[in-house]
């Protein structure tokens, strides 16, 4: 079978882990760098041109797509769909998941439990709104952000509006979201694939850090996740639309709270914990899809 990854990084672990799974498993594939990717449409005829060329359709594709290239992104998989090549993200679902606020609008309009966050367009308004939150600090957040570049935690309302002025020089939204202290620095990423969780990790974030983020020196270890935890996580794929996706949960006094759903999570972090072949249980689901 002919499989096309769209990544920008050929050499990052998990394109590579997904490149070796395939091959593994009999296949052709090809990494494809997707920010040379134009879609193209003529009449009855659609492609994607690469470099400027016409790019041949695979059989199926694996989309890797860059938090800092979703539009392009987007676009790429709507041309894919046009195209009539299946693969393993849709792009309402990416867009969906890579706006922080509307994932967290759309997870609460399915009464899942989120932690208090509130989308603010000015300084003034964040002075405002911050006391609906508790008592400091809280966590400033960028509307797109990952690795936990972008999100920071503010101890005093100076702190915050400094912090909320500087981001909104980058974006013109900016996220204040309540600091949940009882989860001291721990949260979960549930791994799933095809409405099946294959794989879960527990980070906890070193000291004096509030970010659970492997890329932020936390360390990860495998868990197993309750029965609760695992309906949790379900059903949020579901709602969101992710079919290879990172859940992450936060425990909290009021139970586990959804923090974020990642539409393309890195593999090394979770697969070094757990020592599950996650990349190839995307390629087995790939090879469904066709």
């Amino acid at each position: 079978m002919r499989i096309a990854v769209f990544s920008r990084g050929p050499g990052l672990y998990s394109t590579r882990r997904i490149v070796e799974s395939a091959r593994t498993r009999g296949h052709e594939v090809t990494v494809v760098d997707h920010s040379l990717c134009s879609p193209y449409a003529d009449g009855g005829k659609s492609s994607i041109l690469y470099n400027g060329q016409a790019l041949e359709a695979p059989e199926v594709a694996i989309p890797r797509i860059g938090a800092n290239i979703t539009t392009r992104g987007v676009a790429l998989i709507r041309q894919l769909d046009v195209m009539g090549v299946p693969h393993v993200l849709s792009a309402d679902a990416l867009l969906l998941a890579r706006d922080k606020m509307s994932c967290l609008q759309r997870l609460t309009q399915a009464g899942i439990g989120v932690p208090r966050t509130v989308l603010c367009f000015s300084t003034h308004e964040v002075r405002k709104v911050a006391k609906r939150l508790g008592p400091f600090p809280v966590v400033v957040k960028l509307l797109e952000s990952t690795h936990g570049v972008g999100v920071a935690l503010a101890h005093n309302l100076y702190q915050l509006e400094r912090l909320a002025e500087s981001f909104l020089q980058l974006q013109d939204r900016v996220l204040i979201q309540e600091f949940i202290r009882e989860s001291k620095g721990r949260d979960q990423r549930a791994f799933v694939v095809g409405g099946e969780i294959v794989a879960a990790m527990e980070r906890r974030a070193t000291a004096g850090e509030f970010r659970a983020n492997i890329h932020r020196g936390a360390t990860a270890t495998r868990i197993d996740l309750s029965e609760e935890e695992q309906a949790l996580v379900l059903r949020v794929a579901s709602v969101i639309g992710v079919e290879v996706a990172g859940v992450d949960l936060i425990p909290s006094m009021r139970g586990p709270l959804v923090m974020e759903v990642n539409a393309s999570p890195g593999l090394e972090g979770i697969e070094g914990a757990t020592e599950v072949d996650i990349a190839g249980k995307i390629i087995q689901y790939a090879e469904s899809k066709v």
